[in-house]
């Protein structure tokens, strides 16, 4: 009997140790897991804070410069490509055109986003109206050059299509260069970089076509 109530009182005081054992842990884990979530609010506020604060990056008149004439120049460029499907006789040439337009669609985008997000005038699309900006930029068609190329067809729009678009890509590359000399703001400067090595691979295809017709 003895026996009998020793081993009862030791289980009872060994269910009483382990339920202490229980809510001491987990008085233990809160404790710690407040501490934790305070570390983690801790670290992660700098991270915040940096981002709230974060700054885009810096540009100047010249990247201003760039972007307003470049999506100007880009413009009339695709209006000359959207002429192609109707009016040349090569599907070379048509095939061309759809890259040139591809290439500049999204790069005038992109211009737009920077003028906009510098607090800057997004040029007004002047496509298809009389608006001679010839001299304004290097390698602009006048409107009577846009007028002819308009009228032409066949064979003969093929070989104005082509002298026209080599002369507008060395205007755009004279102005890439331009903006690498002077810019600052880093993501312009890499996409005058493109428009060089884009522009200048076209220009000789350009040549080359020239050459067989």
């Amino acid at each position: 009997m003895t026996a009998h109530r020793t081993i009862i009182c030791r289980t009872a005081l060994a269910a009483t140790t382990a339920v202490a054992a229980l809510v001491l842990t987990a008085c233990s884990d809160g404790a710690g897991g407040g501490h934790d979530m305070g570390s983690m609010e801790s670290d992660s506020s700098p991270t915040a804070t940096a981002t709230t604060s974060a700054k885009p990056g810096d540009h100047s008149a010249a990247d201003v410069s760039f972007s307003t004439e470049m999506i100007r120049h880009h413009r009339q460029a695709i209006e000359m490509a959207e002429l192609a499907d109707s009016h040349a006789s090569s599907q070379q040439i048509k095939d061309l055109a759809t890259k040139i337009k591809g290439e500049q669609d999204p790069e005038i985008k992109t211009m737009s986003g920077w003028l906009t997000s510098w607090g800057e005038a997004v040029p007004e699309d002047m496509s298809g109206m009389e608006h001679d900006t010839s001299s304004a930029m290097p390698g602009m068609m006048s409107s009577a050059d846009m007028d002819k190329l308009k009228k032409a067809s066949g064979g003969d729009f093929d070989a104005m299509f082509l002298t026209m678009m080599v002369q507008h890509h060395e205007g755009a590359i004279e102005m890439a260069k331009t903006e690498r000399a002077n810019g600052t703001y880093a993501p312009a400067k890499k996409l005058a970089d493109t428009v060089v090595t884009a522009q200048s691979a076209e220009i000789e295809q350009m040549k080359q076509m020239l050459d067989k017709s």
